[in-house]
């Protein structure tokens, strides 16, 4: 699948989404943002698929709003204004809730929405010359549909600063509050993407996507009786899999387990 806004290509077990407009800098419009949606859903459901990178072309990671669109959405009504970013919201609980793991390759800047899409996805590698900015608050506007993905990825205290100063910040900051998760030179990008991957692709796939779920289900929940009950039932559950079973016995025996062929 392609079009002129981005391309689907498979490589083995890893697919790779790649935003196909530097000319503008990767900004999205209410078609990519549909077109987007439409990819991840896709390789989501790919029996497949074990990884999913996002990455893009050009000079920009993504720039957030393409100007034509903030024109449009200049006039919208109120009730317009709510469906349209209705539309923004499911993009990035499509990203996050991607049954495959994800990696956002950072090749340059992320501004604004871009920064929704760098956070939705499950690990970030940036390159060292990245910069980062929540810049709405300059345009009188709030992140506000990107905000549960990217607070959970920076955290709340560097959110209070960044949300509400738009200030620009590098790689090395983003890397410090966590959210990205490696920083590299440019010519190093693809080793990190490709070392994350290797990890991925070699570990259990049933695993791989019930962790995903564990730590959405877990993360900053009360430990309480019942999250405790829960994680209970996680690993029993996964122990009494197939893929858990066969684990545990090629440890045991030194040898590899079936999903490694």
């Amino acid at each position: 699948m392609s079009s002129q806004n981005l391309s689907i290509t498979q490589t083995g077990a890893v697919a790779r989404i790649t935003l196909t407009q530097p000319e503008i800098r990767n900004a999205f419009s209410d078609e990519v943002i549909a077109e987007i949606t439409a990819a991840f859903i896709d390789v989501g459901g790919r029996a497949d698929v074990r990884a999913v990178v996002l990455a893009a072309e050009g000079p920009a990671f993504c720039a957030g709003a393409n100007l034509n669109w903030m024109r449009r959405m200049a006039d919208y009504t109120r009730d317009e204004n709510i469906a349209d970013a209705g539309k923004l919201a499911e993009m990035l609980r499509v990203i996050y809730e991607c049954p495959k793991p994800t990696i956002a390759r950072v090749q340059g800047d992320v501004y604004a929405g871009g920064m929704g899409l760098v956070a939705a996805c499950d690990m970030a590698v940036a390159v060292d010359t990245a910069g980062f900015c929540l810049s709405e608050v300059k345009l009188g506007l709030i992140p506000a549909t990107i905000s549960p993905y990217v607070i959970r990825a920076m955290g709340a205290r560097a959110a209070h600063r960044y949300f509400l100063t738009a200030e620009r910040f590098g790689a090395a900051e983003a890397l410090r509050i966590g959210f990205v998760h490696e920083v590299v030179a440019a010519d190093q990008l693809d080793a990190k993407v490709d070392e994350l991957l290797k990890a991925l692709t070699t570990a259990s796939p049933n695993a791989v996507r019930v962790c995903k779920k564990l730590v959405m289900d877990v993360a900053e929940r009360e430990i309480n009786a019942g999250l405790i009950a829960a994680t209970v039932q996680c690993i029993a559950d996964i122990r009494a899999s197939d893929e858990g079973k066969e684990g545990v016995q090629s440890f045991l025996n030194k040898r590899k387990p079936n999903w490694l062929g």
